[in-house]
């Protein structure tokens, strides 16, 4: 009577450990309302599993088990819960994969006490020590896969899958198992040899997209903190402007001792160096932001050593709600690219590149166009540089407008080269 009664509480907990396995795989929200669902839901596989069991014996409820527990479950799953096909699958199957090691133990303890009871008991005690390890050391790496990808999903789901069809084909629905059938001992180690392989092939893939991705992380990072550096010398020498400019009393007191002499020589050549040094310091004023008078002053000047001609349309006001280096990182690589890609053509009337910025309706735009020579390959609606070590100043634009729920557009046309970046402004 107490090994019947420890059975029904051994098949009880099975089918306990498997829902909650596959909740916490399938990545149901914890709230009161599910909660509820998934426990009436429990009540309700219970009560169909029992009436089998009362109706059609143990080996029969053990063959009809796919279709009145797993299959419902995966409906629920996906029907209620709105969780993905796959997913749902991949979670009940990877739970039914679960109960393998509980029933390994229950299985050593049978054999060890030559009990059957000792087997429901050990059984028992396993499922919720596996329960505790699962949900605290794998259920959230499962989860975080599980909503990767559809490749996620199906890698995770296959084996499960495999293990799940061996073990109804050659134990449930036949005993070829244990009849001791060659290609059915050899069939789940040739499986998991294979994954085994595929998975150091998969994980290679990614180790290489992660180190890629860490690359190009590292890589935007230093050019905004090159930026960042830019940014400060260009506000210092702001703060020479306005010290040379503290500093005009001083040169008027020399210009008048020169007059007094009536050294009109020597005035034409201070004033001569005094604008040489002023002109060298000062940025030009394209518009209200200082931020953007400093870095389009740099590459204006930069554009003249380069012989190319820049046209500036700047309409922005004195503060922008972006980080500096932000904003600064957007407009220097803009021109940038473009100053340098027009330096290149070969014909000198070419040789234009015209600038826009400005704030309409709470969005921050800028444009740049330009020639180039050649021709510009795009991939993924980005430019590709032939240079290894290039090209990371474009993604630092789509890195920055993405972050910013914008958009950064790269067309080439006609030997057009253009640029169009939109970003939302916070208010």
């Amino acid at each position: 009577m107490l090994e019947t009664v420890i059975g029904l509480m051994r098949f009880a907990s099975s089918l306990l450990f498997g829902v909650a396995v596959s909740v916490l795989f399938a990545g149901i929200e914890r709230t009161r309302k599910n909660n509820i669902v998934v426990g009436c839901s429990c009540v309700i596989l219970l009560l169909v599993q029992s009436a089998c069991w009362w109706f059609f014996g143990i080996d029969m409820t053990s063959k009809l088990y796919p279709f009145i527990i797993h299959v419902p479950m995966i409906l629920l799953f996906s029907l209620y819960f709105k969780r993905p096909w796959l997913t749902s699958a991949a979670s009940v199957l990877s739970a039914y994969l679960c109960c393998q090691a509980p029933r390994w133990i229950g299985f050593l303890a049978g054999t060890a006490f030559d009990r059957r009871l000792a087997d429901h008991i050990f059984y028992i005690a396993a499922v919720f020590l596996a329960y505790y390890f699962l949900k605290r050391y794998v259920a959230g790496s499962v989860r975080e896969l599980m909503d990767k990808s559809i490749k996620s999903r199906v890698l995770l789901g296959a084996v499960p899958l495999f293990y799940y069809m061996f073990d109804y084909i050659t134990t449930i629905y036949t005993d070829i198992l244990y009849s001791g059938a060659k290609w059915a001992v050899q069939f789940m180690p040739s499986t998991i040899s294979v994954f085994y392989f595929v998975f150091i092939i998969l994980y290679y893939a990614e180790t290489q997209k992660q180190a890629d991705a860490q690359r190009v992380q590292d890589m935007l990072t230093a050019q905004l903190q090159l930026a960042k550096t830019e940014f400060a010398t260009l506000r210092q020498l702001q703060e020479f402007t306005a010290v040379y400019r503290h500093d005009m009393r001083h040169h008027f007191t020399f210009l008048q001792s020169l007059a007094s002499a009536g050294s009109i020589e020597g005035i034409k050549e201070y004033l001569k160096t005094a604008q040489s040094d002023i002109d060298a310091i000062t940025p030009v004023r394209f518009c209200e932001n200082e931020t953007a008078n400093l870095i389009v002053s740099a590459f204006s000047a930069r554009a003249v050593q380069e012989g190319v001609l820049l046209s500036v349309d700047a309409k922005l006001p004195a503060t922008v709600p972006l980080s500096d280096t932000e904003f600064c990182s957007l407009l220097s690589n803009s021109l940038e690219n473009a100053i340098t890609a027009a330096a290149t053509c070969p014909d000198p009337r070419c040789k234009t590149v015209t600038f826009k910025a400005q704030v309409h309706k709470n969005k921050l735009l800028i444009s740049t166009d330009n020639p180039y020579s050649g021709k510009i390959r795009m991939k993924g609606g980005l430019p590709q540089s032939p240079f290894e070590s290039h090209g990371f100043g474009t993604r630092s634009i789509v890195a920055i407008a993405d972050a910013h729920g914008g958009q950064a557009i790269f067309n080439a046309e006609g030997g057009v080269f253009n640029l169009k970046i939109m970003l939302p402004l916070d208010e």
